[in-house]
């Protein structure tokens, strides 16, 4: 099996076509008993299918001693309607605490494509082996749910007094969150981490998606079920009972809920009993999380900009080998970049007006250098009317200015910058700028580049780099702060990763919606953490 790890730890699946998130749950039935004096301790992996190949998205927790795992980590996939989404479920036995798979025993595998499970809502399936055979009768069951509702509530919890379950020590106790399924069974929705010896026990404060937890319904009724962990799988039952969202959220900081924690057995057995110890509703919490399309919704606007490398190292346009050179068919690798941007971006600003700017040339009449200059050579209003007329107003001025030096980016950043900065003043979600910078090398002013864009990491605003040509790039790598925190030369470090960089020779024979995917890949993400980390609401959000 040839399964590929994330090379980062992975985000949402997709970007701006995002319809809406998708929850599935995951159980098993009947699985392969690997391990010879105990039971399997199975967990899941889910992959997607990218570029035709296998890309792990994600893993359960792992159960132990466990033929029929119910896993309380749920999968959460972004669902595209317009794509083939294609998806595969691997079951295996945990043997070591290795996170490479090739260490633990495979337990069967199933493949669908994601529409299959959303028309379906609920499938049960026969898990195969990798010669296409059955794994025994093992059996997975993935339910899917929309999490549309996108409030998530968020509760701190303790307990008190909880009966004593070990012989020679105290408890360990953990919650689970049950709510009532479809087939009328209880649903394992959530589990806490467990707080070792301790009969009076304060979990860490937790979220989980109100959808998940009742389905978005206050009222409905769910259970807390109390146990003492064993590492062997066999926890033992301390207690439980039922309650409804609207009766925890009337826990407040001041006033703690107290909920008794009953074990039914224990309470027909002795006529004394009167609970195996208390839990505690600290205080619950109901917000919203908002996604990408909430601000889009809620009448954010993106501003976007373009910024045009015209230096002397492009090559003269007239000539066919310049990377500004027009071809026949009337476009180059600049163009190309600005349509492939261009044409998704302008979608989502109203006006469709979009300042051009160019950097490195000689202006007439003067013949001065400019690193940010408009390109319909109007200073007072650079806009353009949609992509079509930054296309013109490009075409139009390649006549008319002289290639030359050096290829400095901070002023055209610190352009953009200013205007993030002034719309930060309204303080609401309103305008999310976007620089696109097209360029052919080796940036000339590179720590004054590094100072604006960790400053500009402060605002809403995002850069891109479409890098043309052949030349060098690590430069850009180096500012695309994937794999590492971007500092300035003064060693302040980018309070986000702003920059998103993009060779264009990677994409000069694939569908043009390829590079434009690749370039948005990361913005839609970029938005939300801005906007969230400022605890800025969409404009038109309704209270949670």
């Amino acid at each position: 099996m040839a399964y590929t790890a994330p090379p980062s730890p992975p985000g949402p699946v997709g970007s701006q076509y995002c319809v809406c998130k998708v929850e599935l749950s995951i159980c098993g039935q009947n699985l392969l008993d690997r391990d010879v004096t105990s039971k399997s301790d199975p967990f899941c992996v889910l992959f997607m299918e990218v570029n035709g190949k296998w890309v792990e998205l994600d893993r359960t927790e792992t159960a132990v001693n466990n033929l029929n795992p119910a896993f309380a980590k749920k999968f959460i996939i972004d669902y595209h309607f317009e794509e083939v989404q294609k998806l595969k479920f691997a079951l295996f036995d945990q043997d070591k605490s290795s996170t490479q798979l090739y260490e633990h025993d495979f337990l069967g595998e199933f493949s669908c494509t994601l529409g299959t499970i959303v028309s379906s809502k609920k499938i049960t399936r026969t898990l195969l082996l990798g010669n296409g055979k059955p794994a025994g009768k093992g059996m997975i069951t993935i339910a899917a749910q929309e999490l549309s509702d996108n409030r998530v509530i968020t509760l701190s919890m303790a307990g008190r007094k909880l009966d004593k379950k070990d012989l020679f020590g105290k408890s360990d106790p953990f919650l689970e969150f049950y709510k009532p399924g479809d087939d009328g069974k209880w649903m394992l929705v959530y589990r806490t981490e467990v707080i070792k010896y301790t009969l009076d026990p304060v979990w860490k404060p937790f979220t989980v998606p109100l959808v998940s937890l009742c389905d978005g319904e206050m009222e409905k009724m769910i259970k807390v079920v109390c146990y003492d962990y064993d590492s062997d799988g066999g926890h033992d039952f301390i207690g439980e009972f039922q309650t409804s969202v609207a009766r925890l959220c009337e826990a407040q900081d001041a006033s703690p809920l107290e909920l008794e924690c009953i074990n039914p057995k224990k309470q027909k057995k002795k006529k004394n009993y009167k609970n195996s110890g208390i839990i505690i509703v600290k205080s619950c919490k109901i917000t919203r999380d908002f996604s990408f399309l909430d601000y889009i919704l809620g009448g954010c606007q993106l501003m976007f900009t373009v910024g045009i490398d015209f230096t002397a190292s492009n090559g003269n346009p007239q000539e066919p080998s310049s990377l500004h050179y027009i071809n026949p068919l009337g476009t180059n690798e600049y163009l190309s970049a600005i349509w492939a941007v261009g044409q998704i971006i302008q979608d989502y600003d109203s006006d469709k007006m979009f300042p051009a700017l160019g950097f490195g040339a000689q202006l007439p009449p003067d013949w001065k250098v400019s690193h940010e200059f408009a390109i319909n050579f109007n200073p007072r209003n650079p806009f353009c009317s949609g992509v079509e007329g930054i296309v013109q107003a490009y075409s139009a001025c390649l006549p008319h200015i002289r290639f030359y030096g050096p290829t400095n980016f901070s002023p055209i950043i610190n352009h953009v910058a200013r205007f993030a900065a002034q719309a930060t003043q309204q303080e609401t979600a309103s305008q999310y700028f976007i620089l696109l910078i097209i360029t052919d090398g080796v940036i000339s002013d590179m720590d004054e580049t590094r100072h604006a864009v960790v400053q500009a990491s402060k605002l809403p605003m995002s850069i891109i780099i479409v890098g043309v040509g052949n030349a060098d790039f690590a430069a850009m790598e180096f500012l695309d702060g994937d794999s590492r925190v971007l500092r300035s030369h003064t060693g302040e470090e980018a309070v986000r990763d702003i920059v998103q960089f993009v060779p264009f020779r990677n994409f000069r024979n694939v569908p043009k919606e390829t590079l434009a995917k690749a370039v948005l890949a990361e913005l839609p993400q970029q938005v939300v953490q801005y906007f969230k980390h400022q605890n800025l609401p969409p404009i038109n959000s309704e209270p949670a």
